[in-house]
């Protein structure tokens, strides 16, 4: 519902889907950190957040069966497994998200970013309290920080994936609450450890099969293909020319 959504995401959305948008209008909107394309801006209100955790943990607490976020996280919410996917994550992303990454990020598929993984990840004292450095299986990785209230944790971003340099250069940026960070999946970054209370984030991997069809990001070799329940991984069947289904609705600037 738009009621969950800040007035000045729905006010970026608006100028993203006007006519004549361009990607320095959209930067007008949006805060932007060093030349590392990581960019800060308003998602939902606070009012949607603290809903939103209050339901997280009613689903923490319950004995209903409950999935790993991910391979590195031990504490959080697959939002697949409470039916959040098809109500509020895809239209999330197709609606109101490919039109700003479209802008933002012409050359990894931001404007057919056609499947995603969202998950929410849990960080405190006894629990995971930090994340080391990795990179993301997406394209467009969005991260929004939920509460609750909590000391430190800041996201630390280094270098490209695919450009390591001897000694990278890492920034330091701090969480504001119901505001997101957009930032390509191939930054390498991390999580500095939680001081005290809990933080919640949620985090969406974007993925465009018209990109990750021709190389995977993880291992950099042309994907092959196997049978998977709901978006998979994010590759999708070849035709016959070896093109992705999805050329025709869209194609890469």
């Amino acid at each position: 519902q738009d009621s969950f959504l800040a007035p000045d995401f729905l006010e970026i959305v608006r100028y993203c889907t006007s006519p004549d948008a361009h990607l320095q209008g959209l930067l007008r909107y949006i805060k932007s950190f060093s030349d590392k394309r990581i960019y800060r801006l308003p998602v939902f209100t606070e009012e949607f957040c603290k809903a939103f955790v209050d339901e997280l943990e009613n689903f923490e607490q319950s004995d209903m069966p409950k999935g790993r976020p991910n391979t590195m996280n031990n504490y959080g919410v697959l939002l697949n497994e409470l039916g959040m996917d098809e109500t509020f994550i895809t239209p999330l992303r197709e609606k109101y998200l490919q039109p700003i990454t479209a802008l933002l990020y012409p050359d990894l598929g931001g404007a057919c970013l056609d499947s995603h993984k969202a998950f929410v990840v849990k960080y405190s004292l006894h629990e995971d309290l930090d994340l080391s450095s990795h990179y993301d299986n997406a394209e467009v990785t969005l991260n929004v920080s939920l509460g609750k209230d909590f000391t430190e944790g800041n996201l630390y971003f280094g270098d490209f994936s695919q450009d390591p340099t001897p000694v990278p250069k890492y920034i330091e940026i701090e969480h504001v609450g119901a505001q997101g960070l957009l930032h390509r999946g191939g930054q390498i970054h991390g999580a500095l450890p939680v001081a005290s209370g809990e933080r919640w984030n949620l985090i969406i991997w974007m993925r465009s099969s018209v990109v990750r069809n021709q190389l995977c990001p993880m291992c950099n070799k042309k994907p092959e293909l196997v049978e998977a329940e709901g978006f998979g991984d994010g590759f999708t069947e070849t035709l016959e020319d070896d093109a992705p289904e999805t050329v025709n609705l869209c194609s890469l600037w």
